[in-house]
Parts: structure tokens; C-alpha cells; sequence
């Protein structure tokens, strides 16, 4: 009976804080992060067509001709960099903090882009792959320390929404970089300029998170005892540890994350969204220029579409759950509803098209922007998982999900290189699309059937019991049972 009037209390005591907070700040902030961060890693996507065909952009400035084998050297060796942090940054944010892993991973990454076009003439491109490496090391802790900082500052019904307004970022700083770069290349600064606006935005918002950002609310010097109490409160079902805490030493249960169900179905429906996401972003322009005739790489507009819907969506998807929050619903439906919605609205899109007719390419950009729009649902979905699962280890967990999502992003296209022999062979492309929606079915039923937003037994510190929602005060009164 006290446990639900703690409940209660709690879900009350949220209601009459729920307005603009400084956890809204740090949210706003990690946003700001995410979009330079993400600028910063798809800036050479777009500039290498600048840097390989000055003399056609901008003749002013040097010209580094490259093949299309070179290229792709160059453009997924910040993947290999990306892949190899992402289990060490979860456990490196835990025990130092989020700030910190996030403030040495932007600076570095920051500093590098302002040295790119400085490398490029010194090395050429084997100096701006091992450039790229480091950035992806960097870019490696982004994740995980955004995940442990929200994990110690969002109360648990604010966490859906209020992460996926963070994690947007990615998406604003992609479609920044692209509508944005062409016009710096042609410019009097040349492509040299896209590396040095992105490693300056980076560094300004550096310094404003070094002033302004928080590895948790103790760690703050300008949240009000009433949102820390908020905080605190709400936190108070899930975790006896403070995980975000610099000076944690507690062991990580590294053995009871393989053994868990629900967070193994959390990992696979991550890979099988990563696959369907990268097998989408690289391959479609291929498809669409090849089948359909139309060359939406070389249109800034069409480029940006599907994530300009991604941004969008996101903020209905918001909206939406909000509503849903006022029912009676629980978080684990709330969670397995939208990631149905931004996996398997997707999956039918997908084989829709490949049955596109060659003459409907404006339906095909259609589907196309629809289908990685949708997927902003996931944001509501599995993404904020990891957080439910263990406010504790949420940073390691999604390190360790992402490690081997990002492994599946690289090995899509690889996949599309050996069934699609011919370009121009509808029914290869086809295969394809069937495969990717195959994966995103069975990532999602595992999902559903496996997963869970209740916190797990492994969450708390071995050495600690599990917090009473009852306050130590009254537990301390309760008579024993030699007195009764």
C-alpha cells in the first residue's frame, strides 16, 4: 500500500514540475552537440565532391582526384574508428561522467576537422583516412555519453520524449551539412571552409557545455532544490546506485548483460534497424539513379528530404506520446507501439519500392522519405531502452548495442555489393529491399515478445539492496518482528 502512494506522490509531484527546467537546458545543449557532431561526420561525404572536382566548383583551391575504390577507403574509415569506442566509452562515462567523455570526444573531433584541408595537402588522402579514424574514436563516446547523461537527469516518464528531442540533433547537423556545403565550396573560402565551420561550431559549443552542461544534477550549480528533489523522486523505483557519479567503482555485471533476454532482443532489434537505416541512406540514390533514372545526389533538396521527415516526425511522434502517456498504458507497450510503428511501416514501404514503376519516380521519392521519416518512431522505441533497462548502465549498454549495430551498417552495403552484379537488374534490387524488410520483422518481433521497460535485477550495485520506494525515516519505525 505505501509503495503506490509513493507512487502516486511521485507521478503528482512530477505534474506540478513538468515546466521548463535545467534538465531542459542540458537537453537543448546535448541536442546542439549531436548537430555538430553529426556535421562533423558527414562533412566529407559532401565535400569530397568538392575535393575531388575543384576545377568544375572552385578552381581556386586545390583538387585531390581520387577513384571510387580510394574514396570508399576514405569514407568508411571513420566507421572502423567509430566502431572500435563504443563499448570502452559506455563504461568511461559511467565512472567519469558523460561531460567529460563528451567534451574530449567533440574537442578532439572539433580540432581534427580544422586540420583536415592542412592534412590534405601535407598527405593526401592516407593522412585524411587516419584523420577520419580518430574522429570516428571520438565520435565513438557520443552515444553512450549522451545516453548516461540522460539517464541521470530525466525523470523516467519525461525520458521518451525528452530523448528523442536530444537525439534529433543527428538529424538537424545532417541537414545543416547538406544544404549548407555546396554553397560553402562555391564560395570565396572554398571546400576548405565546410571543415572549418563545422570545427568552429564544434569548439563554441564545447565552451558553452563546459559552462553550462552537467554529467548529473548533483554535478549542477544551477538546478533549484525542487527539480533535484523531481529528480530524485521520480528515480527513486529504479536504482539505488547513482551511476553517473565520477567517483563509481562498482564492478560492470558484464556476464548478466549476455544472459538477459530483454536486453538481447534490445540489441537485435538495434542491429536490424541500424541494417534497414544504412541500407537505405547508401544504396536508394543507387537504386533511384539506376532504376528509376533520377539523380538524387545531385540534388540538395531531394538529398535532404528524408531527414528533414525524420526531424519532423519526430516532434508528432512526440506529441503522440504524450497522449498516450495520460492513459493507463504501460511503458513497455509505449515502447514496443512506437518502435512497431518505426519499424513495420517501414518494412511494407520497402518492398513497395521495389515495385515502383520506372515512370513514377516522384512516388518512389515518396516512399523513400516516408520510409526513413517513419523510423524517427524508434526514437520512442528501442532507443531509450537501454535507459529502462538500467538507469545504472545505460551508457555501456547502449555502447555495446551500437558497437554491433554500427558493425551491421557497415556489412549492409557490402551485402547490396554481392547480390546487385547488375545496377540496372530491378529484381536484384528487389532481393534487397525483401531482406531488409525481412530483418526489420524479426528484429521487432523479438522485440515485442522479449522486451521490457521494467528495470533489471542487475541494475543496482551488488554490494547494495535494491531502494524501498519507502523512505529510511519511516522503514526505520516499522516494528520488528521480535517486538511484535
Amino acid at each position: 500500500m505505501s509503495e503506490n502512494i509513493q507512487k502516486v506522490n511521485n507521478r503528482r509531484f512530477e505534474d506540478e514540475g513538468s515546466g521548463l527546467g535545467v534538465r531542459h537546458l542540458q537537453i537543448f545543449l546535448l541536442f546542439c552537440g549531436l548537430t555538430v557532431g553529426f556535421a562533423m561526420r558527414v562533412n566529407l561525404s559532401v565535400a569530397v565532391v568538392a575535393m575531388t572536382d575543384a576545377a568544375t566548383i572552385n578552381p581556386d583551391f586545390p583538387e585531390y582526384p581520387l577513384s571510387e575504390k580510394t574514396k570508399s577507403w576514405v569514407l568508411s574509415s571513420f566507421f572502423w574508428g567509430y566502431v572500435a569506442t563504443q563499448v570502452p566509452a559506455g563504461t568511461l562515462a559511467r565512472r567519469f561522467g558523460g561531460k567529460v567523455t563528451l567534451l574530449t570526444g567533440v574537442s578532439i573531433c572539433s580540432v581534427l576537422n580544422l586540420l583536415t584541408p592542412l592534412c590534405a595537402s601535407l598527405g593526401g588522402w592516407p593522412l585524411i583516412c587516419g584523420l577520419r579514424l580518430i574522429e570516428g574514436l571520438c565520435q565513438g563516446v557520443f552515444f553512450p555519453s549522451t545516453h548516461t547523461i540522460i539517464s541521470a537527469w530525466i525523470p523516467p516518464r519525461e525520458r521518451g520524449s525528452l530523448a528523442t528531442c536530444a537525439y534529433t540533433g543527428g538529424q538537424f547537423g545532417t541537414i545543416v551539412m547538406l544544404a549548407t556545403s555546396g554553397l560553402l565550396a562555391s564560395s570565396a573560402w572554398g571546400w576548405p571552409s565546410i571543415f572549418y565551420v563545422s570545427g568552429a561550431c564544434g569548439i563554441l559549443w564545447v565552451v558553452a557545455y563546459y559552462i553550462w552542461g552537467a554529467s548529473s544534477p548533483q554535478d549542477s550549480k544551477s538546478i533549484s532544490a525542487e527539480e533535484i528533489k523531481l529528480i530524485e523522486m521520480s528515480q527513486a523505483n529504479e536504482s539505488a546506485g547513482n551511476s553517473q557519479q565520477p567517483n563509481n567503482r562498482q564492478p560492470t555485471p558484464w556476464l548478466s548483460f549476455l544472459y538477459s533476454g530483454p536486453f538481447l532482443a534490445l540489441t537485435a532489434v538495434h542491429a536490424a534497424s541500424a541494417w534497414g537505416y544504412w541500407t537505405l541512406l547508401t544504396q536508394i540514390p543507387s537504386y533511384m539513379n539506376s532504376i528509376l533514372g533520377k539523380d538524387i545526389k545531385s540534388n540538395a533538396l531531394l538529398s535532404s528530404l528524408p531527414y528533414i521527415a525524420n526531424l519532423v516526425l519526430s516532434f508528432v511522434f512526440i506529441w503522440v506520446s504524450k497522449i498516450i502517456e495520460k492513459s493507463s498504458l504501460s511503458l513497455s507497450f509505449n515502447r514496443k507501439f512506437f518502435n512497431t510503428i518505426g519499424q513495420y511501416i517501414p518494412m511494407i514501404l520497402l518492398i513497395a519500392l521495389g515495385y515502383v514503376p520506372k515512370e513514377n519516380d516522384t512516388l518512389a521519392v515518396v516512399l523513400l522519405t516516408l520510409t526513413v521519416g517513419i523510423n524517427a518512431a524508434c526514437h520512442l522505441g528501442f532507443q531509450v531502452n537501454h535507459i529502462d533497462l538500467s538507469p545504472n548502465y545505460a551508457g555501456t549498454l547502449m555502447g555495446i548495442s551500437n558497437g554491433l549495430a554500427s558493425i551491421m551498417s557497415l556489412n549492409a552495403p557490402l551485402l547490396v555489393g554481392v547480390i546487385v552484379t547488375d545496377k540496372y537488374n530491378v529484381e536484384q534490387w528487389r532481393l534487397v529491399f525483401f531482406i531488409a524488410a525481412a530483418i526489420y520483422l524479426v528484429g521487432n518481433a523479438l522485440f515485442i515478445f522479449f522486451g521490457t521497460a521494467n528495470v533489471q535485477p542487475w541494475n543496482d550495485p551488488p554490494a547494495k539492496p535494491r531502494r524501498s520506494s519507502v523512505y529510511p525515516e519511516l522503514e526505520s519505525q516499522k516494528p520488528r518482528k521480535s517486538e511484535k
